[in-house]
């Protein structure tokens, strides 16, 4: 692995860097908010700006994350973990695959449960519609979709508009939010559709081709 070219690269939806672990319900949304989407790799001993502070003790670190995965997430995550010295210095890596058990939460300083996903880098609460997502993927059979006229005019305002966000289509087909979800739901399921959140707004774009 080349850790300085993965550095270079910076935090995104897949790299998460920690100068150490401190708490375990922080780690806990970061190893939900990547199981839950693509997998990532935490590279400890590094800040965030990117400069190599390294570790002082692996075992510490490794039992902080190792506790956290298991007791912090539900259901469980198993991380994997690699040493690597540069400049004498250690980086900790722990790597957090795709899970095929979503979704994952994760218990907060309030005892509470929820479900995060990854974004670019940061890691946010998942929407409703995300959950739902996550639930389905695993079972996901690719069912053919019907195309009613609530449909119809989704894709037809998405090739006007370029984007659209659960309350404008519920508003655009006068249907309860609650319809228009089950139909965004299974149109990013079926890859028509792709979710876009930040911590202000979630909307939904075409899908680009894979």
């Amino acid at each position: 692995m080349n850790i300085r070219k993965l550095i270079l690269q910076g935090e995104g939806t897949t790299l998460d860097f920690k100068k150490t672990i401190n708490n375990y319900e922080k780690i806990a949304k970061s190893l939900v908010a990547f199981a839950n989407n693509k997998g990532g790799q935490l590279l400890i001993g590094v800040a965030d700006d990117g400069t190599i502070k390294g570790v002082k003790s692996e075992e510490e670190e490794k039992y902080m994350i190792t506790r956290s995965a298991h007791q912090f997430c539900k259901p469980a995550i198993e991380p994997e973990f690699e040493e690597i010295y540069i400049d004498s210095k250690l980086v900790l890596v722990a790597k957090i695959p795709q899970s095929d058990t979503k979704p994952h939460y994760a218990l907060d300083e309030n005892k509470k449960w929820w479900v995060y996903f990854r974004v670019n880098d940061k890691s946010i609460l998942a929407s409703k519609i995300i959950v739902d997502v996550l639930k389905k993927e695993n079972t996901h059979s690719g069912q053919l979709i019907t195309y009613t006229e609530q449909e119809q005019k989704l894709l037809k305002y998405l090739d006007q508009e370029g984007r659209i966000t659960l309350k404008q289509f519920s508003k655009l087909t006068k249907i309860s939010n609650q319809k228009a979800q089950k139909i965004l739901v299974s149109f990013i399921l079926a890859d028509l559709i792709q979710p876009h959140s930040s911590e202000k707004e979630e909307y939904f774009t075409v899908a680009t081709p894979k």
